[in-house]
């Protein structure tokens, strides 16, 4: 990797330490992350499709309430990093993946240093309002932030100075077994993050559309583009019978559920 990239690595991996806190700009998604690092590193394709397996990984993480979800922005700055070094192209994806999971779950001791030390910086901000000194208070929010970059910042050029060589050496040292049941598991792991997120939204509306979704997705001569096209206009016919249900239910007539109501048509 050369040095240009490794400074532009570096720069996308504080962008997606600040994300995780600012959620502005979406840096720390993986799919984000992931891309952006292949095209500063010029593996564009197998970073692309680590990113959106990682993100199919990371619809099921979010903090709830004291539980902080695991570090999907760590994940997917280091596990892009290890694909690239590893020289290994698309055929990497899968270890990569399987190496992204314990990283993941190692960032939240990262996290929980950074947050020890915000708490320090809390107490000054405290002081400098006392004081109604803005300019200080700024200053505090800033170094927050930093440190929330740094938090993703530092472990990626410390993957970026380790001798590609090195990399591709332990990755080919790996057994088959290994990296079969890495493979196994990391698809296992995707299924288990899109279950929680169809368990959260899971309604007797959105069923019937999850059933239609699953069995036009075994067409093989669907695109990806023509599904997105198809799931396009099943949300507009949604939203359109909604306003006719919410028409109707102001009327006095329905039950507010469209396709209910639909159902009760043919009873």
């Amino acid at each position: 990797m050369s040095g240009i990239s490794i400074v532009l690595v570096v720069i996308v991996a504080f962008l997606a330490g600040m994300e995780g806190i600012l959620d502005e700009f979406q840096f720390h998604q993986p799919l984000v992350a992931c891309t952006l690092i292949g095209l500063v590193t010029g593996q564009a394709v197998p970073c692309i499709i680590l990113g959106g397996t990682l993100q199919m990984i990371a619809l099921g993480w979010a903090n709830i309430g004291a539980a902080v979800a695991p570090d999907a922005a760590l994940a997917s700055v280091a596990s892009a990093i290890i694909l690239v070094s590893g020289g290994q192209g698309t055929a990497g994806v899968d270890t990569a993946i399987a190496v992204a999971v314990p990283l993941a779950v190692a960032g939240l001791f990262l996290t929980m240093i950074v947050r020890t030390i915000s708490v320090a910086i809390v107490h000054q901000m405290d002081a400098a309002a006392e004081k109604a000194n803005f300019g200080a208070i700024q200053m505090w929010q800033l170094i927050a932030i930093a440190l929330q970059g740094c938090r993703i910042a530092i472990p990626a050029a410390a993957l970026c100075v380790i001798p590609a060589q090195i990399v591709q050496n332990f990755l080919n040292s790996m057994p088959e077994w290994l990296t079969s049941g890495m493979s196994v598991g990391g698809g296992m792991v995707v299924a288990v993050g899109y279950a929680m997120v169809i368990n959260m939204m899971a309604t007797a509306e959105v069923w019937p559309f999850f059933a239609i979704g699953f069995c036009l997705a075994a067409i093989s001569d669907l695109t990806l583009i023509s599904l997105g096209a198809i799931a396009l206009a099943f949300a507009f016919i949604y939203l359109r019978l909604s306003e006719n249900a919410a028409a109707a239910s102001a009327a006095g007539a329905g039950s507010g559920d469209p396709l209910g109501d639909i159902l009760d048509d043919y009873e």
